[in-house]
């Protein structure tokens, strides 16, 4: 029993990666869905950027024209879509990086991050996309559907399955630039915190220690992947609400600076808290675990 417990919790088994995976998912779902409301303000935001000019105003809009119940319009979408993109990125990416260690041993760490995030983020979000689709629909069309119980066969009926899949490229456009930032600005942040902070190895370190560097790598990892990332951001929401046919017709009309501008602050103030919780509840989840 006790030897099955270590093979189970052993790291890079199928075991360990079934809890990284399991705590992507949970720290990601959650997380999202705890926001649910900075991100129905956003997504109004980049499709209605003069009707929602800003966070105040348009959360006040957004209250009095559509009711509290508006704020949470695609929390399903949240909660199931990031968790299953999140377990994808998390699971995947601590796959890819042992894979990639071992077979570019002579490679620069940062590269490695690299591609093992960018192999991690290509699967996430075909498996987000879908969900994703639906989302935007119900944030900002209120007549669209209720959430993914009747906003699924509706969007397949009108647009079959490439409905789903319309905003891929774009999505990988965001999540892409954003994954490969995220994970090498935190795992970079970890080591520099632990060498030249702290000057303690990790292992010498407590848990509560190790989970506060945890935090303070997390955030920075969000704040700069959000900056990165904006612009497809951006296209993506236009995409959704048939602001623009293509990409090249949205970053036409959305402008140049505007794709680094637009939604931007609600979006730090959104993706920082969150990631920084997602690394918290995930590596929370495999000291728990034993790992």
């Amino acid at each position: 029993m006790k030897r099955a417990e270590r093979s189970f919790r052993e790291e890079f088994s199928p075991g360990y990666y079934g809890i990284c995976t399991i705590g992507g998912m949970l720290s990601a779902g959650t997380t999202h869905l705890a926001v649910t409301p900075l991100d129905v303000l956003k997504v109004n935001m980049q499709v209605n950027p003069i009707k929602y000019s800003s966070i105040s105003s348009g959360f006040s809009a957004l209250w009095r024209e559509q009711g509290p119940s508006s704020l949470w319009r695609g929390w399903s979408g949240k909660l199931f879509g990031y968790g299953v993109q999140g377990g994808c990125r998390f699971g995947l990416y601590e796959y890819f990086k042992e894979l990639y260690s071992n077979v570019l041993a002579d490679q620069d760490k940062t590269f490695i991050f690299f591609l093992s995030s960018a192999s991690a983020q290509v699967f996430a979000d075909v498996a987000l996309c879908p969900f994703e689709a639906i989302k935007v629909r119900v944030q900002t069309q209120h007549t669209f559907a209720k959430g993914l119980a009747d906003g699924f066969p509706k969007l397949y009926k009108t647009e079959g399955l490439a409905g789903f899949y319309k905003g891929l490229c774009p999505l990988w456009g965001r999540n892409l630039p954003f994954s490969m930032i995220m994970f090498s600005t935190f795992e970079h942040s970890v080591d520099f915190i632990y060498g030249s902070i702290i000057k303690q190895r990790k292992q010498d370190c407590s848990r509560a220690q190790q989970l506060g560097v945890t935090c303070l790598a997390g955030y920075a990892a969000g704040a700069v992947g959000t900056v990165v990332s904006n612009p497809a951001d951006v296209v993506v929401s236009s995409l959704y609400n048939k602001k623009a046919e293509n990409v090249l017709q949205a970053v036409r009309k959305i402008g140049f600076v505007n794709l680094f501008t637009r939604s931007l602050p609600v979006r730090i103030t959104l993706v920082g808290p969150v990631i920084t919780l997602q690394w918290f509840f995930y590596d929370t989840i495999k000291v728990l675990c034993g790992l």
